[in-house]
């Protein structure tokens, strides 16, 4: 009688799935895609053509003129929002030019709402570290730590402004406490009730941000940091704490700072909330992928996908990325 062969262990399945790429596109999990991606993007005043960010390959700080330009290639890509963060000629102790109806973010957002309409999402910045003399991301008392209320009314401020200018949406990422009910309460008695804030909920004082502080010219005075107000990279159920916070205050979507180094957090964050989630793949992040694909240690196009696929995996539905570009002209379609 022959000896019939052992039919094939049921661990070998996932594998027949993988054999060709269009069997892998067919059972893919997650995809990313260019709807899925907003651009930050940087306008700076007093200069008179767009100026490359070194530590940033590829990202410049932009006149109103060439931001412009960028936006309007950026919607032609695909891309549907956009993500504003102002870098002032002139500073303060009091970050005055954050509210200002003439601030070069104000100008900027009125450019691009008369150039895009509704077709992209205009997002501001809603923080003042870009603004102050000091770095901080709000008001600092004479002990040198930042006042949390003093500085919650110059978010509302601010937020009025942007919206006034023409933003769709403000984004407040100074991690004050009750920063979210006092943009929406002022916000609503402007009569702005239908524009949605997205709360950078989890932020954590990252190693990973030193990229964009060169982007918005920023340096904390006496050498301090944000520990006192961000979040300790240690702790990973304290974000949930701080996101149920902002959800209770009207939060209509909330965001995770930085993505790849927390993962986790998005995941136990999309588990945790009915509302969408966002995820910002920051300065460094974008940075060491860069440096170590110029250098020849990595693929970069292949690890850049791979991160935002993760990011994507975990749960976020809305990714914050300096890739967003280089995704829309197509390299994001490599498997």
């Amino acid at each position: 009688m022959p000896v019939m062969a052992p039919a094939p262990f049921p661990s070998h399945r996932p594998r027949r799935l993988r054999a060709t790429p269009a069997l892998r596109d067919l059972v893919a999990e997650t995809e990313v895609s260019v709807t899925d991606l907003v651009a930050p993007l940087f306008v700076r005043d007093g200069i008179d053509a767009p100026a490359p960010i070194t530590s940033l390959p590829g990202v410049s700080q932009h006149t109103v003129e060439s931001l412009r330009r960028e936006v309007g290639e950026l919607a032609e890509l695909g891309i549907r929002g956009v993500m504003v963060f102002g870098v002032p000629a002139v500073k303060d102790a009091t970050g005055s030019q954050s509210c200002a109806a003439d601030g070069i973010a104000q100008r900027a957002i009125a450019a691009l709402r008369a150039d895009v309409g509704d077709d992209v999402v205009i997002i501001a910045d809603t923080c003042v570290d870009e603004y102050t003399d000091h770095g901080h991301c709000g008001i600092v008392d004479d002990q040198g730590r930042v006042d949390n209320d003093a500085t919650l009314a110059l978010y509302t401020a601010a937020a009025v402004a942007q919206v006034r200018a023409g933003a769709h949406m403000v984004a407040p990422s100074g991690m004050m406490d009750g920063q979210v009910a006092a943009i929406r309460a002022a916000l609503d008695a402007d009569g702005h009730h239908n524009i949605p804030v997205m709360a950078y909920a989890a932020k954590y004082a990252s190693g990973h941000y030193g990229p964009f502080r060169d982007a918005v010219d920023v340096t904390i005075a006496d050498g301090g940091d944000r520990k006192g107000y961000q979040q300790d990279w240690r702790n990973g159920r304290e974000a949930l704490v701080e996101v149920a916070a902002d959800v209770a205050q009207g939060a209509d979507i909330v965001m995770v700072k930085p993505a790849v180094a927390y993962l986790d957090v998005i995941s136990q964050v999309r588990d945790m909330v009915d509302i969408p989630v966002a995820a910002y793949q920051v300065s460094g992040e974008y940075a060491m992928i860069s440096a170590a694909a110029a250098n020849g240690w990595i693929d970069g196009d292949v690890v850049a996908l791979e991160h935002l696929t993760a990011i994507r995996r975990a749960g976020a539905g809305i990714i914050m990325t300096y890739f967003a570009r280089w995704f829309a002209e197509g390299a994001g379609g490599q498997r």
